[in-house]
């Protein structure tokens, strides 16, 4: 099991820093862990200098015993400096099976995971390699960061090909004068899309105006939006140029254009056909120059079914029409949004906080984030602020750690289900013909027939199963 967590070539190449001033144990660590590139040391002085020359992977530290609580208290301070001078670092807490307080003020201060005595080479090799795990994932993740940073749009993070083709959809509408529809559950970002939008397009250095249809009441939104002549109606005191006139030029965004009231539809469809407008009590058309960019949560063609919304004001605003994935559709984007933001948060409010808590990565990846980003962005802003120690735990976010490891970490399960999912595809396409399904899959029927047995596929669920007739069997 500890081997599956990591490939041996991989974790050859991964440097383990044993600190152990017992001997024998210290052997029988080196022992354990001789597929990896280990340096063991019994001092402290000499543990700093190697964590400054080597820069481990993994430090695996025995804090020694709680009945000595001033070496106790020692260790907790060397702890400390290694993290001061290598914050990358994951270090394991050994301690004694009575020292549980310790080892939990060890996680507190930064400390990866801890383990208890007495020593279980397989039960300890498992929480070492799973360290490893977790240091390999953050640089993978950053690797990612960097490669896609002169791909992905500014000020959006993610590395899923969900939200790596909307940002493409992005920068090519932009150029273009082209209505945009954006289209995602709350939360997902759809402003901040829009703001990319005005930003890439000719119109970046004039006015980008946003305008929430949902927070401004029915009997305010028409003035906001079209403005209003001096005497129009009772209090209209001066003569006001409405928001869509004043970003003349610019950029307007519609937030939640699925809760305009049908009154003022047929104004907006209005100035959409006609590029003008005309304030409240006015009678002159305003010609306007705007790009005009929407967005909604709602289903707009339910709103259409029920008479709730114009289709020719949604065939308008939906020249280009651009689907938001929720960030639980978007694959690695929730761990790596969760550590970018953490460093944010830790600048913006001045606390040490220096990542996530392995259970805290667990509970992340397991997470549906209903609120998407937004959620996301909240409870990592919460939990930095309320954090005891230098690393998030699940806790302080709020969530349940799930205990294990997603699944989907594992290449081997991750391809196994990816295989069962192209069989089944291609016999169902295939009508069950197991001869156009071998085709489909680019395999020969014998190597079908044994794909089929490894995931225990039923191909007559798909139809005939059979193989076709000009094709005799091989």
């Amino acid at each position: 099991m500890a081997q599956e967590l990591l490939p041996s070539a991989q974790m050859q190449r991964r440097k383990l820093l044993i600190l152990e001033n017992d001997r024998g144990l210290r052997q029988e660590l080196e022992q354990i862990f001789s597929d990896l590139d280990v340096t063991s040391t019994e001092t402290s002085e000499e543990a700093l200098v190697l964590v400054r020359r080597l820069e481990p992977d993994v430090v695996l530290f025995d804090l020694g015993a709680a009945r000595e609580p001033e070496l106790a208290q020692q260790s907790l301070g060397l702890l400390r400096q290694i993290l001061n001078l290598s914050p990358d670092t994951k270090i394991i807490a050994m301690t004694e099976h009575d020292a549980r307080e310790l080892a939990v003020a060890a996680v507190g201060l930064g400390a990866t995971d801890f383990y208890h005595k007495p020593l279980d080479g397989g039960v300890l090799s498992i929480v070492v390699r799973r360290a490893f795990r977790i240091r390999e994932l953050e640089e993978e993740n950053w690797r990612l960061r960097e490669r896609t940073g002169s791909m992905a749009l500014d000020g959006i993070i993610g590395v899923s090909d969900s939200m790596r083709a909307v940002c493409r959809a992005i920068e090519k509408v932009a150029p273009t004068n082209a209505t945009v529809l954006l289209l995602g559950d709350s939360g997902t970002g759809k402003e901040l899309l829009a703001r990319a939008v005005h930003r890439l397009s000719g119109r970046s250095h004039l006015q980008f105006v946003a305008i929430n249809c949902a927070a401004i009441p029915d009997n305010l939104l028409e003035s906001e939006l079209f403005g209003y002549e001096k005497g129009a109606f009772t209090g209209a005191a001066k003569t006001t140029p409405g928001k869509l006139e004043a970003a003349n030029g610019g950029t307007v965004f519609l937030d939640e254009i699925g809760e305009m009231p049908a009154s003022l539809q047929a104004k907006m469809l209005r100035v959409l056909q006609d590029r003008t407008v005309e304030r409240i009590g006015g009678r002159t058309p305003i010609p306007l120059d705007l790009r005009i960019v929407c967005a909604t949560n709602r289903k707009l063609d339910k709103l259409i079914g029920t008479g709730e919304f114009r289709d020719d004001l949604f065939y308008r605003i939906s020249e280009v029409a651009i689907r938001i994935p929720p960030l639980r559709e978007r694959q690695g984007d929730s761990l790596l949004l969760a550590q970018v933001l953490v460093q944010e948060m830790a600048e913006r409010f001045g606390r040490p906080t220096r990542g996530l808590a392995p259970d805290a990565i667990r509970a992340i990846q397991a997470h549906g984030w209903p609120g998407n980003v937004r959620e996301l962005e909240n409870r990592i802003k919460g939990a930095v602020i309320m954090a005891e120690g230098s690393v998030v735990m699940a806790s302080d976010l709020g969530l349940e750690d799930p205990g294990d490891d997603p699944e989907y970490l594992n290449l081997r399960v991750a391809r196994q289900r990816a295989e069962a999912q192209a069989v089944r595809q291609s016999l169902a396409v295939a009508g069950g013909n197991l001869s156009r399904a071998a085709k489909l899959l680019g395999v020969t029927r014998p190597t079908l027939y044994d794909l089929l047995a490894k995931n225990q596929i039923d191909a007559t669920q798909f139809g005939r199963a059979t193989n076709t007739p000009e094709e005799p069997e091989a």
